[in-house]
């Protein structure tokens, strides 16, 4: 069954009107504004790491679990991986009130279950996430999964694999291209609360968040592309994560400039999530 499946099956009006009165709930808006500023906590680690590495001063590309790791290992890391678990679950919360309860009004059409379906998926990645996060506070011990190349090479073992693989590499490249058209129209800003902001606070919002949401469209292109390519040549080996994609972006001429460039994007897109939890309208 896929996520549109699940999206029109049975008994989802149901669930719709049941989602509705939970999202509307002063405690589920408060748990999405937690949710969008963990967020940012994370692409704000990866971006920082990936920041001290093309300035030489230590640092690495990473990913999202990265990221985890990092917080689990430094300083009260405990405390504030506890706090980040449930950050997390609080984006997924709201993730799912945006796939269920339609809180972004995208309606029951195509177009609109497509999107909220991408919300569904979102919430389900971040679940595993914070699963991840959440093992590594109770000390259980635990990997890192498959990871990007791991569930390439099991999608290619399946009929039709690597046209699968292709599939979700152009999905990714859609995506992306998406990022960089929402970065240019700036439609996002429709969904913030600044009126309370001077107009030279107002100008920095804009520039930031679409240096942000620019930069992220730039990893997932790189991401996306490599998955193609990964599916043409029939080698999982190809497939690059979010960590990998910025170790290509280092191995370019020029390396150093262009990973500080996206590195300080990802830091500017964290920055992006912490106004939304700050004004964004929910």
């Amino acid at each position: 069954m896929t996520t549109m499946d699940v999206m029109r099956g049975p008994g989802m009006e149901r669930l719709s009107q049941g989602a509705k009165q939970a999202a509307s709930h002063p405690w589920a808006k408060k748990l999405g504004r937690m949710g969008y500023a963990a967020k940012g906590a994370v692409y704000a680690i990866i971006g920082v790491l990936a920041l001290k590495l093309a300035a030489g001063q230590g640092g690495r590309t990473t990913d999202s679990h990265g990221a985890v790791d990092t917080v689990a290992h430094g300083p009260f890391g405990l405390v504030l991986l506890s706090v980040l678990v449930v950050g997390l679950l609080g984006f997924v919360v709201w993730r799912f009130a945006q796939a269920f309860a339609d809180t972004e009004e995208k309606g029951s059409d195509g177009k609109g279950l497509a999107a909220r379906a991408m919300y569904f998926l979102s919430g389900a990645i971040y679940a595993s996430l914070a699963l991840f996060a959440a093992k590594m506070v109770v000390g259980a011990s635990q990997g890192r999964g498959k990871g990007t190349q791991g569930w390439t090479a099991t999608l290619m073992e399946q009929p039709f694999g690597r046209v699968l693989v292709a599939l979700v590499g152009l999905g990714i490249l859609g995506f992306a291209v998406k990022q960089f058209h929402k970065a240019w129209k700036g439609k996002f800003l429709e969904k913030l609360t600044l009126t309370g902001l001077a107009a030279q606070q107002r100008h920095w919002v804009e520039r930031v968040s679409r240096f942000g949401i620019a930069a992220r469209g730039m990893v997932f292109a790189v991401i996306g592309i490599f998955l193609v390519r990964s599916a043409v040549d029939a080698n999982p080996g190809e497939a690059k994560g979010l960590g990998e994609a910025l170790a290509v972006v280092a191995r370019q001429p020029a390396g150093d400039v262009l990973l500080g460039v996206v590195a300080a994007g990802l830091v500017a897109y964290a920055a992006y999530m912490v106004l939304q939890a700050r004004y964004r309208r929910l």
